[in-house]
């Protein structure tokens, strides 16, 4: 498999660049652009990136879609998600698993933020820009007390160019089974490997609701499937509810 690497030295967004990249020229499909520093990185819901130069990996690949429905559109999050904890997997990152939507995490803690933006005509998703923030050999982390990287993780100092081409095919292979229609088995892959699953957790709501749960799994449409003590299964988009552990 063939990824495509355009290397940045500073940007401000790479999922912008790709965007507008894509607009004004005909870029491949699975090119990927990767910045040494990237000033403006977006997380999900506008919530800011912060990424350290030389030490983080932020890139965006483009992944263009021949027959997706928009209501299948959850299946590319799912996909995503597992390429990469795939990949930590491989090179010996412990306790891997994905926080809903779509944060990976190792012993509980978050080493990886994505942020995917779909472009629609009429019902379909024709191509989506696939952001991924991965913290690799930072060893700091004052301000974020509940994040983590690969090094720390490991006690491993990795080659950055390295794991770049290895998520990159590893999410060009994930994503193949959504063209070949097989959907439900992203979707099952992504359940088995969901944080917290099947444990009684504490869930709080916008306006501070807190209540206790059990995460069993996701709907098609990405939703989070929590069964409540007193009113059984419930379904929860993003931003609906925030999982306090």
């Amino acid at each position: 498999m063939h990824v495509n690497i355009i290397k940045l030295n500073a940007i401000g967004s790479t999922n912008t660049y790709l965007k507008n990249l894509c607009k004004n020229t005909g870029v491949s499909d699975c090119t990927l652009v990767v910045a040494n520093e990237q000033t403006q990185g977006r997380g999900q819901m506008g919530a800011s990136w912060q990424s350290r130069q030389g030490q983080s990996l932020t890139f965006s690949m483009l992944k263009r879609f021949s027959r997706l429905h928009i209501s299948d559109n959850a299946a590319i999050a799912f996909g995503v998600s597992i390429a990469v904890k795939g990949v930590l997997e491989k090179l010996k990152v412990p306790a891997v698993s994905i926080k809903w939507p779509n944060d990976i995490m190792s012993y509980g803690q978050k080493l990886c933020g994505i942020l995917i933006e779909n472009q629609l005509e009429g019902n379909h998703v024709v191509s989506s820009i696939i952001g991924v923030g991965l913290n690799v050999n930072e060893t700091e982390f004052s301000e974020l007390p509940q994040a983590t990287s690969m090094r720390l993780a490991t006690g491993n100092v990795f080659d950055r160019t390295a794991i770049l081409e290895l998520i990159g095919e590893e999410i060009q292979k994930e994503l193949e089974f959504i063209e070949n229609e097989k959907i439900a088995r992203l979707k099952s892959s992504y359940e088995a490997s969901l944080f917290r699953r099947n444990k009684v957790s504490t869930f709080e709501t916008p306006d501070g609701f807190k209540f206790n749960g059990i995460i069993k799994g996701v709907g098609r449409s990405g939703e989070l499937l929590v069964e409540k003590e007193d009113e059984g299964m419930q379904g929860f988009q993003h931003k609906q509810i925030k999982l306090l552990f």
